[in-house]
């Protein structure tokens, strides 16, 4: 079996010039959040504290410990270094045991040698990222990216060197466990189950790669589900594979289309006498998927199909959860995917300029049923295909594929973000002058490594790409598509121009919560321009891309106290519309992925829980958009219809109506119809032009209703609405859980929020934007640790709606 011993106490930290520490440190973690645990750096999150601190990221540091070793009968110990960041030089006793350039895998270095009985001294040298960058750079060539940065030149987290959600802090450090492995005779170097189904019978084939120091003959076993079988490793072979067959397997499904049942696959390695000498264990889940891109008539569909049903990819796309990744804790991931699936959330894309994701998160993503697309870590930069980088490609993605292979969750591999798109339409070639680009990788290296590590899941070149070259890369009709162009140039109406066949990003800004705002600026007064909040918006233009959308939608903003809830309305609406739009196109469109579920830091972004997770109104608003059975009301050829869509496993039957009604509440015409729609389906429904059409846009409505569930279409912007001044009574009664605030509307009340943060940081709300009607109510959950003033729970800018800013 061997023996593994962590070495994670006992660490210190200092600048290789000395100028900086000794300091305590944290392993496995980084050089940032050493210096500020002993009081060395402020936070880098906080106001504008990230720009003075760039010079960490140009400085090497060095970590060491001291540990006893005792000895071993073992002939073979190896120091197991299972991720450095970044560029490293090994040394134990003085003695150089090797380098690394790539946070992105592990590595292993023959420690025995070198060990000595009593005292060892390790030390680990982190070079400057930045340093590197400047070598390949003068050894490889420039390459275009997008941002300053050239972080595609080196096999680190991209979003290090900062992006437009996230802030430069380029980090340093054991950023993985580290210990010393020893063995003898053969350990597992990997294992891979590769799981099909096929017509009742689930097929495991355990594919097993050992690391020798015997040439004796092996024998290798696995077991699942109560099937077992064995096979020999002939003396010096070293693969083998173990075939399991399960009949009538219970399976792994998605969240909302069945169990997510796991089982326990267990792997040993025994040596010709029958000794264990090593063992591997996973939770397995047995499912088939495939990407169905058959073409059709409309294009090139790109659609999940998963134990042979379709998927629509009800999805988010995530980045790294905190700057500083070692900080994630498997209690932090089940709060953030548990978010998800509050949110109706069905599959989560792993945004490529990121890391592969931990096991906590693929576990977690298995026993809840989220699909998962992981990126291959490529993002909005040409990579050079030469040496030294190529052959760490080559070692990453084999690496990861292999140490992903067990997660059911897992259902695709995509070859890049954005970057063939980038060598298409963000005048590459020109300044590329024929070096290459990374079409290499993702063409043929990537696709080559998962057709031979995993053929059992499907392999796509890029995020976004149209499947032929011939194609433009970013083609509505054909594969997976991004739309940006709505953010950056055009109004998010805009969205409904696109009939794609997936989206796998498209996104609309907004601020924090302000509960996060005041714990990360210490700006007085608080504006949209001051100093912090310009700090903590890192895209270009972002401000008065925010403004214009403004400007197109809702009324001017009196304050900052306005600014802040009509630009997270304007948000929430943003994305609510393009989800609904692209659903009620099922099934030429089969998935939404949005941009993004997640931050890293306190920041204006894209993102629907915030750096300190907490939900914005957006967050409220995807689970509308999200939920099983959709109502929406759609504009189809100069018309307005009824589009019902029922992503639950039974047929949806009922009536509805849709009322056009006065936005004093008085109804002006009105329809019934039946709703029959199958299960995974959409029906668009015609509706008379006497209800749909308006006489006085400014005054009337249109509310769709079934079940509880509501779809609004309001025939004019609401800076060209005669609203009335909002009119309300209130109630505010305690509960076990905080307090029941009940609103009574005496006229129509337009996205009313409550927004409970604003008295306690740890108070939360359990819905938000929601619209009544005169005579109508809601009741909101408030749920906090801290003591609430009832009265301030119900007025300004607390509790507030879109009708009390007044028209100007």
């Amino acid at each position: 079996m061997g023996d593994y011993r962590p070495l994670h106490d006992g660490w210190t930290l200092a600048s290789a010039d000395s100028s900086v520490g000794p300091v305590p440190a944290a392993v496995p973690g980084c050089v940032h959040t050493d210096l500020l645990a002993a009081g060395r750096i402020p936070d880098p999150h906080l106001d504008d504290n990230e720009t003075a601190l760039h010079w960490i990221g140009h400085t090497d540091w060095v970590y060491e410990t001291a540990f006893t070793w005792d000895g071993t009968d073992d002939p073979r110990v190896d120091l197991a270094c299972a991720g450095l960041d970044t560029v490293a030089t090994v040394t134990l006793n003085g003695v150089e045991l090797g380098s690394t350039a790539n946070m992105h895998r592990s590595y292993r270095f023959d420690a025995l040698p070198h060990l000595r009985a009593g005292d060892n001294q390790l030390r680990i040298h982190f070079g400057s990222a930045y340093r590197y960058t400047d070598e390949m750079r003068a050894q490889v060539g420039d390459r275009p990216n997008a941002y300053p940065d050239p972080f595609n030149l080196i096999r680190k987290m991209a979003c290090n060197f900062g992006w437009d959600w996230g802030p430069n802090a380029v980090t340093a450090g054991i950023w993985q466990p580290i210990g010393l492995h020893s063995w003898g005779t053969a350990r597992l170097a990997g294992v891979r189950p590769l799981v099909t189904v096929d017509e009742g019978v689930a097929r495991v084939a355990v594919h097993v790669e050992v690391e020798r120091e015997s040439d004796e003959p092996l024998a290798v076993s696995a077991a699942v589900a109560g099937v077992r079988a064995q096979t020999t490793i002939a003396p010096g072979e070293r693969t083998a594979v173990v075939t399991l067959e399960v009949r009538d397997p219970e399976l792994w499904w998605p969240r909302g289309y069945g169990e997510q049942v796991r089982h326990i696959l267990d792997v040993t390695l025994r040596s010709a006498t029958e000794n264990v000498v090593d063992t591997w264990q996973r939770r397995i889940g047995f499912r088939s998927v495939r990407l169905d891109t058959a073409p059709d008539p409309h294009g090139t569909p790109f659609t999940f199909v998963v134990n042979g049903v379709p998927v629509f990819a009800r999805g988010v796309n995530w980045i790294p959860n905190d700057t500083f990744v070692t900080r994630m804790t498997r209690e932090l991931y089940a709060e953030r995917l548990d978010q998800a699936c509050d949110a109706n959330i069905n599959l989560l894309r792993v945004w490529g300029g990121g890391r592969y994701e931990s096991e906590e998160f693929y576990d977690l993503a298995d026993e809840l049923g989220l699909l998962v697309v992981q990126d291959f870590l490529f993002a909005c930069a040409a990579y050079p295909e030469e040496e030294p980088i190529a052959s760490e490609v080559v070692a990453e993605a084999r690496e990861q594929v292999t140490r992903l292979a067990s997660h059911p969750s897992l259902v695709a591999w995509f070859g890049n973000n954005e970057n063939i798109w980038g060598f298409h339409d963000w005048g590459w070639p020109e300044r590329l002058e024929g070096r290459t680009w990374g079409e290499g990788y993702y063409l043929d290296v990537l696709p080559a490594i998962v057709a031979e590590l995993d053929p059992t899941r499907p392999y796509w070149p890029g995020s976004p790409y149209s499947g032929r070259p011939d194609l433009h890369p970013n083609d509505p009709a054909h594969g997976s598509m991004h739309i940006w162009d709505v953010w950056n140039d055009r109004d998010y109406v805009h969205y409904r121009d696109y009939r794609p066949r997936f989206v796998a990003e498209f996104g609309y800004q907004g601020p924090p919560v302000y509960a996060t705002l005041r714990r990360a600026i210490s700006d007085e007064p608080l504006a949209h321009d001051s100093p912090g909040m310009r700090h903590h918006q890192k895209a270009l233009d972002g401000d008065l891309k925010l403004q214009r959308g403004l400007d197109a939608h809702l009324p001017a903003p009196r304050d900052f106290d306005d600014w802040h809830y009509l630009t997270q309305v304007n948000q929430a609406r943003a994305l609510a519309l393009g989800i609904e739009h692209f659903r009620s196109l099922r099934p030429l469109c089969m998935g939404t992925v949005m941009w993004q579920l997640n931050d890293c830091w306190p920041v204006t972004s894209w993102a629907a829980v915030d750096g300190d997770g907490r939900r914005k109104p957006l967050w409220y608003s995807l689970r509308r958009a999200y939920a099983d059975r959709l109502l929406t009301i759609q504009p189809r050829d100069g018309e307005l219809v009824l589009v019902a869509v029922n992503d639950g496993a039974e047929p949806w039957r009922g009536p509805a109506s849709v009322t056009r009604l006065a936005i004093s509440g008085e109804p002006r015409g009105k329809t019934a119809v039946d709703l029959d729609v199958p299960p995974h389906s959409a029906v668009t429904l015609p509706l008379p032009g006497d209800v749909t059409g308006s006489e006085d846009p400014r005054r009337e409505l249109l509310l769709a209703e079934s079940e509880g569930r509501r779809a609004w279409w309001f025939f004019a912007e609401d800076k060209d609405i005669a609203y009335p001044a909002p009119e309300y009574e209130t109630t505010v009664e305690p509960v076990p859980e905080g307090w029941r605030v009940t609103v009574h509307a005496g006229t129509i009340l337009r996205d009313l929020a409550l927004f409970p943060d604003r008295l306690h940081p740890t108070a939360t709300v359990d819905d938000l934007l929601v619209t009544l009607l005169p005579g109508e109510s809601a009741t909101f959950l408030v749920t906090a640790t801290a003591s609430l003033d009832p009265a301030a729970l119900t007025s300004h800018p607390v509790l507030r709606c879109v009708n009390d800013v007044p028209v100007t």
